[in-house]
């Protein structure tokens, strides 16, 4: 027999959704077949499966040990071989992060890591905070069962930068809210090619095309994007740009400026290839120079009424960094190194 106690994370779902996760390849059929016989039972009573959970209620399995190791993937050679599938060497990876809480985590990712996974081998953001939470003894494996703490915006693979996760499900439900209704201010930093002195927005539409994974900007579409930008520094090759990202699609940012005629330095979809030549031979650099850099939050109530309001930034990379300094700036030196601080 084993008794499940539920938590702040595992309440609010129904209880077959909940045995769902915990015992993630037994069949539904098992389930109803269990909570029939009174193998599972809920508080001390038969259940049906559709009863909402609260925190502190009491699942009883009456199953061998084998028979929960078998549909929970319990035995160590499957665990293993699920780790390896699920590219469990970022879950060793160390963190950047610019602010933690009980409930959040803010966390300047690294340029060439993917924010969640795209395949089964990926190591991905989501990896390395699970890794984390369960080294520093926040969260134990038997509640990644049925809750994984996970990012909740994403960043292009070779885009660095502010990635928030959350920790408890309230948050993340709150955090997906914010994002979702835009309410988050976002600025980028950029170096992109060509002077540029006056701020400006950009209008416009994606199209993608599925075969190159590149987006193009035309004047018609389903979804309006936007995008504003203010020169920081510039002189007669290059500026460094704050970018206000309003709306936010794939590529955005990217195909936008290089839309106008500024690509950023560095990328290779929509770059200049004989100028990031030119920056890859002197400073190394094979991917493209933006950086999620200032967020600010909206208000906000609990769980997240820690950062309600507040604003968070995120140093730039090293090789950013060096390109910022190094450059002979006509206009806005100051403002170039502060954007470090």
């Amino acid at each position: 027999m084993r008794e499940i106690i539920i938590k702040e994370n595992e309440a609010g779902q129904r209880l077959d959704k909940f045995l769902k996760k915990y015992m993630k390849e037994a069949p539904a059929s098992f389930f109803y077949k269990m909570l029939r016989k009174k193998n599972i039972v809920l508080n001390g009573k038969k259940a049906g499966g559709n009863e909402k959970l609260a925190v502190g209620d009491r699942v009883k399995l009456f199953l061998s040990d084998d028979t929960i190791s078998k549909f929970s993937g319990e035995a160590p050679e499957k665990r293993k071989a699920d780790k390896e599938k699920a590219g469990g060497g970022a879950m060793e990876l160390p963190l950047e992060i610019i602010y933690e809480d009980s409930q959040i985590m803010l966390l300047n990712k690294p340029a060439g890591m993917l924010s969640q996974k795209a395949g089964k081998t990926d190591v991905s953001m989501v990896e390395a905070v699970q890794g984390y939470l369960l080294r520093s003894g926040q969260i134990t494996e038997e509640e990644l069962r049925t809750f994984r703490p996970s990012v909740c915006n994403r960043l292009d693979r070779n885009t660095s930068g502010l990635i928030t996760a959350g920790k408890t499900l309230a948050a993340l439900q709150q955090l997906s809210q914010v994002f979702q209704e835009r309410t988050v201010e976002k600025w980028y930093l950029c170096i992109v090619k060509g002077c540029v002195r006056e701020s400006g927005s950009i209008r416009g539409f994606l199209t993608k095309d599925e075969r190159t994974n590149q987006v193009a900007v035309g004047s018609r579409g389903k979804t309006a994007i936007e995008t504003d930008y203010v020169p920081a520094a510039w002189n007669d090759e290059m500026t460094l740009l704050k970018v206000h990202l309003i709306t936010g699609k794939t590529h955005q940012i990217r195909a936008h400026l290089a839309s106008i005629g500024h690509p950023i330095l560095g990328d290779p979809k929509y770059g200049d290839s004989r100028w990031n030549g030119r920056y890859q031979k002197k400073y190394g650099i094979c991917t493209q120079m933006l950086h999620a850099w200032h967020l600010t939050f909206p208000v906000m109530e609990a769980p997240l009424e820690a950062v309600s309001g507040h604003t968070y930034e995120a140093p730039v990379p090293e090789k950013f960094w060096q390109i910022i300094k190094e450059t002979k700036w006509q206009h806005g030196i100051q403002e170039a190194l502060e954007v470090q601080h």
